[in-house]
């Protein structure tokens, strides 16, 4: 571990075990998806069906944020598998630091790296999209994922600091690029079409994508994982 993750995981370990409930809290807040996606997701819904002159321009805007999250959250993943292995801290017994117990149950799937943060990669995306479109609504989302969503993983020793400052920066500029109107043109727009062209299809589509997103796919990953080993 280098000096600038040693230096702040060192701190934060020395006041972590005197605070019982605020160490419970921060189980609570990382443990459960209330606490992610389902802050997120509704920002993105309230923005497409808030009225206004950019209606169409905020729809598309929706859609390439949406997918940036979902290619974010699959670079995110396939970066932690296939860069060399990096220890989660709260595993790492040459730290010597002492975190507070996660409690946090995994995926059984999770055997990759703490690197980089695949919850910072993909949350970040999303509230930088939401920042591109609403630029008040979107500070609010950009504080929220840092300090709701990215900081007790590093608290609880899940990740490193660079872990999640790295998959910060690649989430953002994931949705920078995936939001340019050039690429955006080729993909949002014509499935922004197809939306309206078949409402009921498309918004039930969007509902399961949406679920999926919050979920990061853990249950269908788990269960596909549960199916491979019965076969």
């Amino acid at each position: 571990m280098n000096s600038f993750d040693t230096a702040i995981q060192t701190y934060m370990t020395q006041h972590a075990v005197h605070w019982v409930l605020f160490n419970h809290a921060v189980r609570v807040v990382a443990g459960l998806y209330t606490f992610k996606g389902f802050v997120l997701i509704p920002m993105l819904w309230w923005i497409w069906f808030h009225p206004g002159e950019r209606n169409e321009w905020n729809r598309e805007m929706v859609i390439a944020t949406i997918a940036s999250g979902l290619l974010a959250l699959a670079i995110g993943r396939f970066l932690a598998h296939y860069l060399p292995y990096r220890i989660r801290p709260v595993h790492n017994p040459v730290l010597h630091l002492n975190f507070p117990p996660a409690g946090l149950k995994d995926p059984a799937f999770r055997t990759w790296g703490s690197f980089p943060s695949d919850h910072a990669m993909l949350w970040v995306a999303v509230a930088t999209g939401i920042f591109l479109m609403h630029w008040r609504i979107g500070l609010c989302a950009l504080f929220y994922a840092v300090f709701f969503i990215c900081l007790p993983r590093v608290y609880l020793g899940l990740h490193y600091p660079t872990d999640v400052i790295a998959g910060a920066a690649l989430g953002a500029v994931i949705t920078w690029l995936m939001t340019r109107e050039a690429l955006r043109a080729r993909f949002a727009r014509p499935l922004l079409q197809a939306m309206q062209r078949f409402p009921a299809l498309g918004y039930t589509m969007a509902f399961l994508l949406c679920f999926e997103l919050i979920t990061q796919f853990d249950e269908l990953l788990m269960l596909g994982q549960s199916l491979s080993k019965a076969i």
